[in-house]
């Protein structure tokens, strides 16, 4: 098994202030910069939506080959204000994408995002294609509703886990039990603060409970950033908003990046985001190539998605680089 790369740190990190909210405040996107200033831009791409980015997240990259640029979505981790939902859609995350790469001064990018980051990663293509190098995708999340419905409705990854699912809604009106997405929305909303944490710890045991193959295999590193209320809030914002892409499905848009090289990765036993989701991508994108890895879950962490990430790096930098020298 190949493993990530040694722990580093950044050598620059970027506070960028975005447009001012109603409150008189502003986003402010935090970026930090790792590896080789030189070498080649990899901008990656955290899941969530909510989550934020960690210290192994640099670690999926050869740090000699690459530019490794990771920054917290709006909201996100030590991005301000901490769960902030005003302007944060997935068209201000696309525009924030846009922002980070001219500043940084970058003309193109390889674009690494798993879960809901590699959504994003797809939407980001789709409305700048010229500026994409090469997109490597795990564990491909296409946003529509029957995507989240798997997640947060009964009939989906609830059958599997039908113990944990009666945790998630027990304490619900049984009106809203089979759909409970919108009534947490609520709870997160609710100006009790007592309500809005118990949600959030409650939606944050399901979700940790669904996200790997084996527990007594990998222990998922989650300390996140961002904590568990920050995270749920922006999770469900974006749900219940069908991850503001219904006007613009992904299935339905391949053209513009039908020519950027593209590999997915995805874990044969997924339960967040069902394999079926890569194949139709890649069904509707033949000149993908796609990667499923017989042992393995959702969680990028577990050593077989591990494996298979640190060799698909290496080897589109290589490409990456020797297209360069070529070109000179």
């Amino acid at each position: 098994m190949t493993p990530l790369y040694p722990e580093i740190e950044p050598y620059a990190v970027h506070k960028i202030k975005m447009e001012p909210l109603n409150s008189g405040r502003h986003h402010e996107v935090y970026v930090e910069e790792c590896g080789n200033p030189k070498g080649i831009p990899v901008v990656f791409l955290h899941g969530g939506p909510g989550s934020g980015c960690r210290p192994s997240h640099r670690s999926y990259f050869n740090p000699d080959l690459y530019r490794i640029i990771l920054f917290d979505q709006r909201g996100c981790g030590r991005s301000l204000p901490h769960g902030e939902l005003e302007n944060n859609t997935t068209d201000y995350l696309i525009a924030d994408m846009e922002t980070i790469r001219q500043q940084l001064s970058i003309s193109k990018w390889l674009i690494f995002g798993g879960s809901w980051g590699a959504t994003l990663a797809l939407a980001y293509a789709q409305n700048h294609p010229s500026h994409v190098s090469a997109m490597i995708l795990r564990g491909v999340f296409l946003g529509r509703q029957q995507d989240i419905d798997w997640v947060y409705a009964e009939g989906g990854a609830s059958k599997l886990f039908p113990d944990a699912w009666q945790h998630l809604v027990e304490e619900l009106p049984p009106t809203q039990q089979s759909h409970p997405l919108k009534a947490y929305y609520q709870l997160l909303t609710n100006p009790d603060e007592l309500k809005q944490m118990s949600a959030a710890k409650t939606l944050e045991a399901w979700e940790s409970t669904i996200v790997t193959l084996r527990d007594h295999e990998y222990q998922h590193d989650d300390t996140k950033e961002t904590g568990p209320l920050a995270h749920s809030r922006i999770q469900l914002h974006f749900a219940t908003n069908e991850c503001f892409l219904k006007d613009s499905p992904l299935l339905e848009n391949i053209a513009p990046i039908r020519n950027i090289p593209t590999v997915i990765v995805h874990g044969r036993y997924d339960i967040v985001c069902p394999f079926q989701q890569s194949w139709e991508l890649h069904q509707a994108w033949p000149e993908t190539e796609l990667n499923v890895i017989a042992k393995a879950g959702h969680a990028a962490g577990e050593p077989a998605l591990i494996d298979a990430l640190v060799t698909t790096t290496d080897a589109i930098g290589k490409q990456l680089a020797s297209n360069s020298i070529k070109s000179v």
